[in-house]
């Protein structure tokens, strides 16, 4: 008995002992990894994380460099403004307007491509490198050239459209505030669809060719391959690649502010111009900021349904 109660005491001293150890290797194992990260973290945080806390922070503050008397600190003052601002919600129209029409485009297209350049026919090369040649251009010379060609003084483009039926005579769809924003989806089309096409064409690469072999011994048309197999594979890319694309263009001034900068009447004019035209023309910094933080709010919350709905479509 007096044997049992020795070991039973020592077990008992011993246990706290092991538990502070097993504690302490945890902990370790905790933290461990995230001091090896420790460098890429603080760098992420200082050149991501540090602007958009500024950022943010300018949207709640007076900062306007032609009133240098009248800043500091205004509260919800900013965000009260950008409700009544008749050209904010303009703009936020043009932005669903430009990103829907240029997305939807944009991914037919560029999938459209990628089906035909994973098969094999002669000068499959050469077409490839001209699908992908407008994706090198600089957006700054893709938008020059897009206007030119919309200007009937040196562009066939207003010609194509009145011998086409589409436009009662030549003239510069990009003064017209019914058609202006065309001109840029187009240009936008252009410049996007190599995205769609390289991204799909690598996922259409990964889908293994027994599952067509089987198919076609099953005999299941073109289509029905194309909706049970194709489409399926291809779902995760499609979520990631739209909701990538959407995201950019959203952001994409440079083509609207260089082909129009804004106009006709507001006509072209989205929340990323909005932005660059108020920092920059009005240099008003705390406004244009809460402009930019109404932008990241909607798009965070685009990128979240997106994302929870492409998780619904992996389970089911």
């Amino acid at each position: 008995m007096e044997s049992e109660a020795v070991i039973a005491r020592a077990q008992a001293n011993a246990v706290p002992g092991a538990t502070r150890a097993r504690r302490s290797l945890y902990l370790q194992y905790l933290v461990e990894p995230f001091f090896y990260l420790s460098p890429a973290i603080v760098l992420i945080g200082a050149v991501m994380m540090v602007p958009l806390i500024v950022g943010i922070s300018y949207s709640f503050q007076s900062i306007a460099l032609l009133n240098p008397f009248d800043t500091g600190w205004v509260g919800l003052q900013n965000y009260a403004e950008l409700w009544s601002d008749r050209k904010f919600w303009i703009a936020l129209e043009n932005t669903f307007f430009w990103t829907f029409w240029s997305i939807l485009f944009q991914f037919l297209l560029g999938l459209g491509l990628a089906l035909l350049l994973n098969t094999d026919f002669f000068g499959k090369k050469l077409f490839q490198a001209l699908v992908f040649l407008p994706w090198a251009v600089p957006t700054f010379l893709s938008a020059l050239t897009w206007a030119w060609l919309f200007n009937p003084v040196i562009g066939p483009l207003p010609h194509w459209m009145a011998a086409l039926g589409i436009l009662s005579e030549p003239y510069n769809i990009l003064g017209d505030p019914q058609l202006a924003m065309w001109g840029p989806i187009a240009a936008n089309i252009w410049f996007g669809v190599p995205f769609f096409a390289i991204t799909l064409l690598a996922a259409l690469q990964s889908i293994p060719g027994e599952l067509y072999e089987a198919a076609e011994i099953d005999g299941a048309t073109a289509w029905q391959s194309f909706t049970k197999i194709t489409l399926p594979f291809l779902a995760p890319m499609i979520a990631i690649t739209v909701m990538l694309r959407t995201i950019w263009i959203a952001n994409f001034a440079d083509l609207i502010y260089v082909m129009t900068g804004g106009g006709p009447a507001n006509s072209t004019q989205i929340l990323s111009t909005y932005i660059f035209t108020t920092a920059f023309r009005k240099l008003d910094f705390g406004y244009a900021s809460t402009i930019a933080v109404a932008l990241l709010v909607i798009l965070l919350l685009y990128a979240i349904v997106l994302l929870w709905l492409r998780k619904k479509l992996v389970r089911i």
